[in-house]
């Protein structure tokens, strides 16, 4: 594997901890609210982001690499309404979207198809984070302000169950 690759992806493995660590700082602040189920959507969301990190990390192993595992930053964002983490979240999304882009395109340079591959289904699950963490604002725009709303909200959140990814290293 290129050296850069291996260095961008290595990184990514403590940007997807890093991931984990935010949304469960998420959940947090839903949970001290009394919205259970926002806190549900975003514990999925923190196993989700640790799965990722661990794909990426056996990646690194089945390729002989070695994986260095750097200190997880504490995440330092605040919250003063149920919007600000959805807003936070889509921000974040968009920035891992960025890293998995920069990633892709160092293995396509140096011709790493293997690693192109192996990239695609992350491509294409940043695109479903991006539209759910989309929708999830405009839900809140248009519900979020009427306790009824918020309430059917909080339900169909924590209606959200985790399945662990489907990708074969």
């Amino acid at each position: 594997m290129d050296q850069k690759v291996s260095v961008l992806i290595n990184d990514q493995i403590n940007k997807e901890f890093y991931s984990a660590y935010l949304y469960l700082d998420m959940a947090n602040f839903y949970a001290s609210k009394g919205l259970e189920g926002f806190a549900n959507w975003y514990q999925i969301q923190a196993k989700e982001e640790q799965d990722h990190a661990m794909l990426f990390y056996q990646y690194m192993h089945n390729n002989g690499e070695a994986v260095t595992l750097d200190a997880i930053a504490k995440p330092d964002q605040s919250y003063a309404t149920p919007m600000d983490p959805l807003k936070a979240a889509l921000a974040h999304e968009k920035y891992v979207t960025a890293l998995i882009n920069a990633i892709y395109a160092a293995a396509q340079e140096c011709r790493d198809f293997r690693t192109v591959q192996f990239l695609d289904w992350f491509v294409k699950e940043q695109g479903e984070e991006e539209k759910n963490s989309a929708d999830m604002i405009t839900k809140m725009e248009l519900f979020g302000g009427d306790a009824k709303g918020l309430y059917m909200l909080n339900s169909e959140m924590a209606a959200r169950t985790y399945t662990a990814p489907s990708l074969t290293l």
